[in-house]
């Protein structure tokens, strides 16, 4: 078993195929969304598949220790990241192959006019151990 991490976007990345901004959803289309997802958690959750699965707010802020006794400085420069991860599925499965199937159903999630969003979705394998190439 390995651990992926399917990483959704708010934007940044390429386009979805179906691409009307999430403020123009009507509540019905958001609601089919948001649905599909709960049903696709449901069913990894069964399977054993699923380990975690959030939705990110669009709001953050980067912080870094700034020296011993100093408060953390917050904020600048932004990378811009807060604006682009959306949320995430942490999956265990038998094989990078099913980690590519999860992610094209995932991608398949109803939007606009109940057509499938088409997003592209991020998959990356959790590290278990450092690169070989690390000494």
């Amino acid at each position: 078993m390995a651990k992926y991490l399917m990483l959704k976007h708010y934007r940044g990345g390429r386009p979805s195929v179906n691409e009307v901004p999430m403020d123009q959803l009507t509540k019905d289309e958001w609601t089919a969304h948001v649905q599909y997802m709960q049903d696709m958690e449901r069913r990894l959750l069964d399977s054993g598949e699923l380990v975690s699965s959030e939705g990110l707010s669009m709001g953050g802020a980067w912080v870094r220790f700034d020296g011993e006794g100093r408060p953390p400085v917050v904020d600048g420069p932004f990378a811009e990241t807060k604006d682009l991860i959306a949320g995430w599925m942490l999956i265990d499965v038998d094989s990078y192959d099913r980690a590519l199937e999860l992610a094209s159903e995932l991608s398949a999630a109803p939007w606009a006019g109940g057509k499938p969003l088409g997003e592209w979705l991020e998959v990356r394998e959790v590290m278990s151990a450092p690169p070989a190439d690390v000494q």
